[in-house]
């Protein structure tokens, strides 16, 4: 039978209709199973924590089990790969952080290239960074610890979790912004580096509060400052580096990520009810217990932040030679 060409016309544009229709209704109907979180850093960590603390508010309000993956290694690129490997359904989520703009530089070539084929869902927290110090130092302050480092050129060293970790861009800041020669000591994490810096092998680091805030409370280490562009509400009398060392500001921080192409009605779902929680007082005291503060933004606002922590650690890699191994 030969239709006629207004009939074919109608047909032809209801034919093309159906993939976004059912494409919309499958998004409307999300989730139907659980959902994996990948969490691409060790199980116990920050990442870990704060993932898991979100994740069972998630969990409820979705209606379906988040079950979170740890899935260490590469520097956080095993993960990541895992997640730029999985359909784009909403049903695997990234703990995106700070180490993967870093690794965007660091890394010569990766087998994916992250904007590309991460899309940025919600931020999640900042995690409390501060310059600590062993109590040998004999330095109070940022600016005391910068005259003594320029008087002892080379004599002082400063850990880090590891080549190319937030913690060794950040010395790395620190030096190339307040002209100072400091030995930098990788360690394997922020555990390690922490029992030297307690027993004064190492004598400065940048680390997460989640782990040396007891230690400073106790006056086993001094915190000289905190690295953000805020102090930090448990430790008010604690100035920040940008006091002393104006424009200075690194963030050790978490957000959330799915495979590029994901629908955007699951996106913008995911982070509607991230944000509920990062506002909830049952979770934001939680998140505080572990010193963190929660880092609220819509996808779009997610995405350039994102951006712009690859460039300004681009910078720093560069300036600083630093090579992946």
């Amino acid at each position: 039978m030969k239709l006629p060409r207004r009939n074919f016309l109608h047909l032809a544009a209801g034919a093309a209709a159906l993939p976004a229709a059912s494409r919309f209704a499958w998004a409307q109907a999300y989730p139907t199973r659980p959902v994996r979180w990948i969490i691409p850093f060790p199980p116990g960590g920050g990442a870990d924590i704060v993932s898991r603390i979100v994740g069972s508010w998630l969990s409820d309000k979705l209606g379906q089990p988040i079950i979170i993956e740890t899935k260490p290694g590469g520097g956080t690129n095993i993960g990541t790969q895992t997640v730029v490997n999985s359909p784009p359904d909403g049903y695997t989520l990234l703990a995106l952080g700070v180490s993967a703009t870093i690794n965007a530089t660091f890394y010569a070539s990766l087998p994916f290239n992250l904007q590309r084929d991460i899309a940025p869902v919600a931020g999640l927290v900042d995690f409390a960074l501060a310059l600590v110090a062993h109590p040998s130092v004999p330095a109070q302050t940022v600016v005391e610890l910068i005259a003594y480092a320029r008087a002892h050129p080379g004599k002082i060293s400063i850990g880090s979790f590891g080549t190319g970790t937030v913690s060794h861009v950040a010395g790395e800041l620190f030096k190339m912004m307040a002209g100072v020669n400091l030995i930098h000591v990788p360690y394997r994490g922020s555990a390690p580096l922490v029992i030297d810096l307690l027993s004064g092998q190492v004598q400065v680091a940048f680390d997460v509060l989640t782990t040396s805030l007891p230690h400073i409370r106790s006056g086993a280490l001094r915190a000289l400052a905190m690295a953000g562009k805020s102090r930090f509400d448990q430790l008010p009398d604690v100035p920040t580096i940008g006091d002393s060392v104006p424009g200075y500001e690194a963030s050790a921080w978490v957000g959330v990520g799915v495979p590029r192409d994901t629908p955007g009605e699951i996106i913008e779902r995911l982070n509607r009810e991230i944000n509920a929680g990062l506002v909830n007082p049952t979770i934001t005291a939680r998140l505080a217990e572990v010193a963190t503060t929660p880092k609220i933004f819509n996808p779009a606002e997610f995405g350039a932040y994102v951006t712009t922590e690859i460039e300004k650690w681009r910078k720093v890699i560069k300036f600083a030679g630093i090579k992946a191994a």
